[in-house]
C-alpha cells in the first residue's frame, strides 16, 4: 500500500510538473481575476449585488433593431450579423457590472496562473453542455483560439496575438501560453474569448456567412427568424449554467424577438403603438418632443434617465487621416473651429449634453488640467516626438456662446489653414500650391445625424470647404467603414475602466493598415505606440491611471476628432410590464437581469384596453 500511494504522488507530482514547469511554486486555483487588487465577489458567493436571484422566469419582450442582417456567426467580417447572438455563445470568465475589470468563472470553474501572468491554465465545469448535449472540452478551447486568429473577424488575430501556445494539460484543463513583455491583462482576455463547438464547424466554411442556425452552449438558442425582418430567441429550459453564480437573476425572459426597422423615426413610431416593449433613446430630440402620447401621459410607458458611473469615451466626428487633405493637425484643428456645440446642444438637444473633452470621459482616467509629475514620468521621454502643448496647455475643445456667431472661429480656423498651404480664392478654399479646392464628404449611416452634420457643413461652407453630407445603407456603411472608404464619419470609440490590449486595436499603428480593425482614424505614431505598451504594462490601479492620461493627452492634442458630448444617465422608455433589481450596475443598465412582472403584465394589457 505504501509503495502504491508513493507511486501515486509521483503522478501527481509529474502532473504538476507538467501544468506548471519544473521548480516552479505550486498554484491555488482560485475563482476570478482581477487586473488590479482582488476580486469583489469571494469564492463562495452566491450572486451579484446588482440582481435579484429570485426573479421570475417567463414572459416575452420584443425589442427594436435597425438595419437588416444576413448572417448568423458575429465572429467573421463578412455579411452583417443578427443582434442578440450573444446568447447563445459563452466564454471561458465573465465580467461583473460593478467592478471596474474583474472576470469570474464561466465555462471555466478554476484558474491557475503564477505571479507574472506569463500563462493561464482554466479547468472547465463538468457540467458545460452545447445545446446538443455533449460536453464542452478543452479541444473546443483550444479549436476556437485557432479559428477565430485565422478566419474570424481580424480584430481576433490582433487580440490574441500574443497567446503563444494552448494545449490541452489534463481532462477538462487548457493551458495558454503568452508570449512578449509585461501585460497582465492576457489572462482576462483568454478568459472573454468566446468558445465554440468544434464538431458543430468542422466540414463548414467559418470565414462565410451562415443562416443555419449556430450552435452554442449560452442561455438562449434561436428558435425562428427571417433575415432582414425578425429574430427569436428562446430560453434554453435545460440550460446547464442556469444555476451558477454568475447567472443567478439573469437571463429571465422565455422569449427574446428582435424586429427590424429600416430607421430610428420609424422605429420610434412602432414602439409607441406597442409593437415592442423597450426602448434606449439615443437621440435628445427624441426624448424631449416625441414621448407625448397618451400611453406615457396615461403612465403606461415609463420614462427613466437611470444615471451611471461608466466611462463614456469618445464620440466625434473623425477624421480618415490616410486621406492626405487630413494628414496636417493644423487642417484638423482647423475643421474642428466650424463645429459649434453650444449652438448644438441649445438648440437640437435641449442642454441635455456635456462636452466631451477626454477619450476616457466621465472616469478618473480623464486628464484634466496640465501633467503632474506621475505622467510626465511617461511623457519626457517622448518629448518632441509629441505636440508640444501636451506639456504646456490643458486641452480644450473650441467653445462658443451659443448665440450661433462663430465669426471668431472661422477667423482662428482660416489663420490655421492658410499656415497648413489653404487660400481663398473666388469664395473657396483650395491648395495654394496645386490649386486643388478643398472638399471631402461626410459618410453617415442614419439619417438622425443629418441634422448635426448639415450646420456643420453650413459652417464649413463659410470658410470656402465643399462638405457634401450623405447617407447609406447599413450594410454599406460597414462595407466601407471596415475598408476606410471615407473620408470623415461619426465614430465611437467606448472605453472601460480598465483599458489595456483593445487600445492596439484604436489607436496602434499596425491596426492603421489592418481592415476591420477599430483605428478608423489611421493612426501611426510611435509614441502612441509605446504609451499604449505602457498602458498594457502597468503594475498596479496608480500607474494604469497615470499612463491612461499620458495617453489620453497625446490622442486629443493630436487632433484626430472633433469630439462630440456625452450623458451620464441611460434614457430608457418601457411598457409598464417589467420589474427590475433595486440596485442597478454601476457600470452597465443590466437589462438582462430585468423580468417580467406577471401582475403588471395583466394590467397593462387591461389598461391598453381603455387607451
Amino acid at each position: 500500500m505504501r509503495a502504491i500511494t508513493a507511486a501515486l504522488a509521483g503522478i501527481a507530482a509529474l502532473a504538476a510538473i507538467g501544468l506548471h514547469g519544473a521548480g516552479a511554486q505550486e498554484l491555488t486555483p482560485r475563482h476570478a481575476i482581477a487586473m488590479h487588487g482582488e476580486p469583489k465577489y469571494g469564492p463562495d458567493f452566491k450572486n451579484f449585488d446588482y440582481v435579484n436571484p429570485n426573479a421570475p422566469k417567463g414572459g416575452e419582450v420584443k425589442l427594436a433593431a435597425i438595419g437588416t442582417f444576413d448572417n448568423l456567426n458575429p465572429y467573421i467580417l463578412k455579411g452583417v450579423a443578427a443582434v442578440g447572438l450573444g446568447g447563445l455563445f459563452e466564454t471561458l470568465l465573465t465580467n461583473s457590472d460593478d467592478e471596474a475589470f474583474t472576470e469570474y468563472g464561466q465555462l471555466a470553474e478554476s484558474i491557475e496562473m503564477p505571479e507574472d501572468r506569463s500563462w493561464v491554465a482554466f479547468t472547465l465545469r463538468k457540467e458545460a453542455r452545447w445545446h446538443d448535449g455533449k460536453p464542452v472540452t478543452p479541444e473546443d478551447v483550444i479549436f476556437s483560439l485557432e479559428i477565430l486568429k485565422t478566419k474570424g473577424q481580424p480584430f481576433f488575430r490582433f487580440y490574441f496575438a500574443d497567446v503563444k501556445k494552448a494545449e490541452k494539460t489534463g481532462p477538462r484543463t487548457v493551458k495558454f501560453t503568452f508570449s512578449g513583455g509585461e501585460n497582465r491583462e492576457l489572462p482576462l482576455i483568454v478568459g472573454q474569448m468566446p468558445v465554440l463547438p468544434r464538431h458543430f464547424w468542422e466540414g463548414r466554411q467559418f470565414e462565410k456567412t451562415i443562416l443555419e442556425p449556430p450552435l452554442g452552449s449560452g442561455p438562449y438558442r434561436i428558435k425562428a427568424f427571417e433575415p432582414g425582418r425578425s429574430i427569436t430567441y428562446e430560453r434554453v429550459k435545460d440550460y446547464w449554467g442556469a444555476g451558477l453564480p454568475v447567472n443567478k437573476g439573469r437571463y429571465n425572459f422565455d422569449i427574446i424577438r428582435y424586429d427590424y426597422y429600416r430607421d430610428t423615426t420609424v422605429a420610434l413610431e412602432a414602439f409607441k403603438g406597442g409593437e415592442y416593449h423597450f426602448r434606449q433613446e439615443n437621440v435628445s430630440k427624441d426624448w424631449a418632443t416625441a414621448y407625448n402620447s397618451p400611453a406615457v401621459r396615461e403612465g403606461l410607458i415609463k420614462k427613466e434617465e437611470i444615471r451611471h458611473q461608466r466611462p463614456t469615451g469618445m464620440q466625434g466626428f473623425i477624421f480618415n487621416t490616410r486621406m492626405p487633405l487630413f494628414r496636417d493637425p493644423r487642417v484638423r484643428r482647423a475643421l474642428a473651429f466650424a463645429f459649434d456645440f453650444e449652438w448644438t446642444n441649445k438648440n437640437l438637444f435641449y442642454g441635455q449634453y456635456t462636452r466631451t473633452k477626454s477619450y476616457f470621459s466621465n472616469s478618473e482616467l480623464a486628464s484634466t488640467g496640465l501633467p503632474g509629475p506621475d505622467e510626465l514620468e511617461f511623457l519626457e521621454p517622448l518629448r518632441g516626438q509629441i505636440p508640444d502643448e501636451v506639456f504646456t496647455k490643458a486641452y480644450e475643445p473650441p467653445a462658443a456662446d451659443g448665440s450661433g456667431n462663430i465669426r471668431g472661429n472661422l477667423r482662428k480656423a482660416l489663420r490655421l489653414l492658410k499656415e497648413a498651404g489653404w487660400v481663398i480664392e473666388e469664395g473657396q478654399l483650395v491648395n495654394a500650391g496645386t490649386g486643388a479646392p478643398f472638399a471631402f464628404e461626410i459618410l453617415l449611416n442614419q439619417p438622425t445625424w443629418e441634422r448635426i452634420a448639415l450646420p456643420f457643413r453650413r459652417n464649413l461652407k463659410r470658410l470656402g470647404i465643399d462638405a457634401r453630407v450623405r447617407t447609406v445603407d447599413t450594410a454599406q456603411y460597414q462595407k466601407r467603414t471596415e475598408d476606410f472608404d471615407f473620408d470623415m464619419i461619426v465614430d465611437v470609440f467606448g472605453q472601460s475602466l480598465s483599458p489595456g490590449n483593445e487600445q492596439r486595436d484604436m489607436w496602434g499603428s499596425e491596426a492603421a493598415g489592418r481592415p476591420g480593425s477599430r483605428n478608423t482614424i489611421g493612426i501611426r505614431s510611435d509614441a502612441i505606440d509605446t504609451l499604449i505598451d505602457l498602458v498594457i504594462a502597468a503594475p498596479d490601479r496608480e500607474s494604469l491611471t497615470a499612463r491612461t492620461r499620458a495617453l489620453d493627452r497625446v490622442l486629443l492634442w493630436g487632433h484626430y476628432v472633433i469630439p462630440h458630448w456625452h450623458i451620464q444617465s441611460f434614457r430608457v422608455a418601457y411598457w409598464d410590464k417589467f420589474g427590475r433589481p433595486a440596485v442597478t450596475p454601476k457600470y452597465n443598465l443590466g437589462f438582462d437581469t430585468w423580468w417580467i412582472d406577471s401582475g403588471k403584465n395583466v394590467a397593462l394589457v387591461e389598461r391598453r384596453k381603455n387607451l
